[in-house]
């Protein structure tokens, strides 16, 4: 839980939605000094790019003739950083509710408490939701010995922890809290994997110098009583059994596309997407703005660069909501010396 779970926050602007198209808003945003929070179920910025193809070139970025998933998202991060976005990571928004002075409350399932008059949705095709693995009983101990994220390390300090998984987030983990844990195991159904070769080749300088354990297995059985485990059955590639002792288990077994809560904030979805206007991006509900693919209207292509020009114009509407008592001044980041101030090039 953050330290500041259940005490609000308040900012000009919260976004749902840590994707290239929410971290570019925070750049349209910034440029006319809204302050921006972003919260997001996954555990690092960059949406799909990040998660789904990081090392996938992309071919239709103005101005970059070819670009990785996770390169897009490395130079959004370059270039949002002078505005200070805060993240909220590995956080689901539960909630939305309007207050008494027109500004909108949101909670997320860390108790996490964000207050703004202007709440931008940029989730994408929906949130990032784990893969529960097909383990009887798994549901009893989850959010307690078996959590598919991790929000705090030290909550692992001095455990035996079981890691499942092959991929980046299974690897980075394994890395990340082999110093912290009393033992680490990571288990996975063949002995390869789809993290990066860097990662893996760490991971396997851990396993030689016996820090860490690793066993081409897959987990066959929970044991435990209310809600804390002591030990599972782990089953070899030979089909061999055997029992191994863990209180905490992090399986990382994909994630999977969900509309989640978002379908509950009353946002007259369409197909699970939500209608907005040409002009301003906003929503049926005034001060709620939809920017990428969760939006639709006439013409829609759902494409990065759209996105980024929806962002664009939700900024010059949001600002107008955050602040209605000033007039935009108009400028270009090319002759601008105050915004060339901001982004720190002046």
């Amino acid at each position: 839980m953050s330290e500041t779970a259940g005490t609000p926050i308040e900012t000009d602007v919260i976004i749902v939605g840590a994707g290239p198209i929410g971290m570019f808003a925070v750049f349209e945003l910034g440029l006319l000094d809204l302050k921006c929070h972003l919260v997001d179920i996954l555990d690092r910025p960059g949406g799909q790019c990040a998660e789904l193809y990081p090392e996938k070139p992309i071919y239709d970025i103005p101005g970059i003739p070819s670009v990785t998933g996770q390169g897009l998202v490395d130079r959004l991060k370059e270039q949002i950083a002078p505005f200070g976005a805060q993240y909220h990571l590995s956080e689901m928004a539960t909630s939305l509710t309007k207050l008494d002075d027109g500004r909108w409350k949101l909670t997320t399932d860390n108790d996490t408490v964000l207050i703004a008059p202007v709440v931008v949705i940029a989730a994408g095709g929906g949130s990032f939701q784990p893969k529960r693995p097909p383990i009887a009983g798994i549901e009893g101990y989850e959010g307690k010995s078996v959590h598919y994220a991790v929000r705090k390390m030290e909550a692992f300090r001095g455990k035996d922890v079981l890691i499942a998984g092959g991929g980046d987030s299974a690897l980075d983990w394994t890395l990340n809290l082999a110093p912290l844990a009393k033992s680490l195991t990571l288990v996975h159904h063949r002995d390869g994997f789809r993290a990066s070769a860097h990662s893996v080749n760490q991971m396997r300088e851990l396993v030689e110098e016996k820090k860490i354990n690793f066993h081409v297995a897959s987990v066959k059985e929970l044991h435990g009583a209310d809600g804390q485990l002591e030990a599972v059955t782990l089953t070899g590639a030979d089909k061999k059994e055997w029992r191994h002792t863990v209180n905490m288990f992090l399986p990382f077994f994909g994630l999977t596309m969900k509309l989640g809560p978002i379908a509950e904030f009353g946002l007259n979805l369409t197909e699970n997407l939500i209608p907005v206007d040409v002009e301003k991006f906003q929503s049926t509900t005034p001060g709620i703005f939809a920017i990428g693919d969760i939006n639709t209207y006439p013409g829609k292509l759902k494409l990065i660069l759209s996105g980024f020009h929806e962002a664009a114009l939700m900024a010059q509407a949001a600002f107008k909501v955050c602040r209605p008592n000033e007039k935009i001044r108009f400028q270009y980041t090319t002759s601008s010396s105050s915004l060339q101030k901001k982004l720190g090039v002046s």
